[in-house]
């Protein structure tokens, strides 16, 4: 029995991890453009709403200029970074999309809340630290790899579009039948 050459193994090994980090790579830097504008948006709407119509309102001025900085980001991950894996059930990809950027939200708050009280570290400059550094990075890759291979998953391309074909194969199993399938598809 001959034994598989090693250099080709180790070659295509190689050439796999290559091509799985370009391809995270690429992913990670239009995940980050999609990022900067997006807190862009968030902290420009802010501010136009402090200085405009929202001057003694400050939560409420962030409540809204996340909500345009949240959408922002959405629709470059959408139609940019993960645009070949968007699903036609659109209103359950942002569902979703929110889910995973709450979900980063409570991460950064999660840092904050173990520096501040459980560690005892008062200060603007440890809280600066442990809100917009270490539960920054922690909430970014949070964020990435759950838009990555949750939201944006390869196995979730077609959303309800994939759950419609599951249902009509069913059918078919159960019917034995595709004239008998359809016929009861359409009475509904």
């Amino acid at each position: 029995m001959p034994t598989p050459d090693r250099g080709t193994l180790r070659d295509r090994a190689l050439g796999a991890l290559t091509t799985l980090w370009v391809s995270l790579l690429r992913y990670a830097l239009k995940f980050g453009v999609v990022g900067i504008v997006g807190y862009v948006v968030d902290v420009g709407v802010f501010n136009l709403l402090r200085v405009t119509v929202m001057g003694d309102n400050p939560i409420g001025a962030k409540a809204v200029a996340v909500v345009f900085g949240t959408l922002v980001t959405w629709l470059g991950s959408r139609y940019w970074t993960f645009r070949e894996n968007r699903r036609d059930n659109y209103l359950l990809e942002l569902l979703e999309f929110i889910v995973v950027s709450a979900g980063g939200l409570l991460v950064v708050l999660l840092c904050l809340w173990v520096s501040h009280y459980v560690l005892g570290f008062r200060t603007l400059l440890a809280d600066n630290i442990s809100t917009n550094v270490i539960g920054f990075v922690l909430a970014t890759a949070f964020r990435f790899f759950l838009f990555r291979f949750w939201v944006y998953g390869h196995h979730r391309r077609d959303g309800l579009h994939a759950r419609t074909h599951k249902a009509e194969a069913a059918a078919l199993v159960l019917f034995e039948d595709e004239s008998a399938a359809s016929r009861d598809a359409d009475s509904d």
